[in-house]
């Protein structure tokens, strides 16, 4: 089914362009929604006509938005987050939190507009923001543990219950040959004797 978007919807597609959908997702609720209508003959004529008129709008509309873009440029969020020993974030960093830390830095970004694969460990991820269907602007989020300190006296503390058990272990070994050293020196002095 051709559908004509009203509105722009990320991940199908920017107002005015014409999409192929399921029958069902059209019917049911892209029409429904107002965020489309059928894409008729008469619709296009239409669409068509309208982008024409519009021409001078939309060019307007994409410098605007290459304006946004050109403050998000240089822009990189570091967002710190509640981890396990594991290194497993306790939930995920999303576009939510990623909208949240612009907003902090002074961006006013809508998050409907941003993108990013749910971060569910700590590292290096990419947030895409959609300003017009020619400009997308990423922005490198790192994602920190937000207990740091934790995670590393409970590192340290594991890594001395490992020395300490190594060093035990290494003293155990060593008072085993020095009892099978002393062991052996008798069963050798006897043999000594018999001969």
């Amino acid at each position: 089914m051709e559908i004509i978007l009203k509105e722009d919807i990320i991940g199908l597609g920017f107002k005015n362009d014409i999409v192929n959908v399921k029958s069902g997702y059209g019917r049911n609720y892209l029409i429904p929604q107002g965020k489309g209508v059928i894409a008729s003959p008469m619709a296009k004529k239409i669409l068509a006509e309208n982008l024409k008129q519009q021409a001078h709008k939309l060019a307007a509309l994409k410098a605007e938005a290459e304006k946004k873009a050109e403050t998000l440029k240089d822009v990189a969020l570091t967002i710190a987050a509640k981890v396990s020993t594991t290194g497993q974030l306790y939930g995920s960093v999303g576009v939510n939190q990623v909208a949240e830390e612009l907003k902090k830095l002074g961006h006013d970004i809508d998050r409907k507009i941003v993108t990013m694969k749910d971060a569910k460990t700590i590292g290096d991820f990419v947030a895409l923001v959609h300003f017009h269907k020619e400009v997308v602007v990423e922005i490198p989020v790192k994602v920190v543990a937000e207990n740091a300190a934790e995670l590393k006296a409970a590192a340290d503390e594991e890594a001395a219950i490992k020395a300490a058990a190594d060093a035990k272990a290494a003293a155990a070994a060593a008072a085993a040959e020095v009892e099978a050293a002393e062991t052996e020196a008798p069963a050798e002095e006897a043999e000594a004797a018999a001969e």
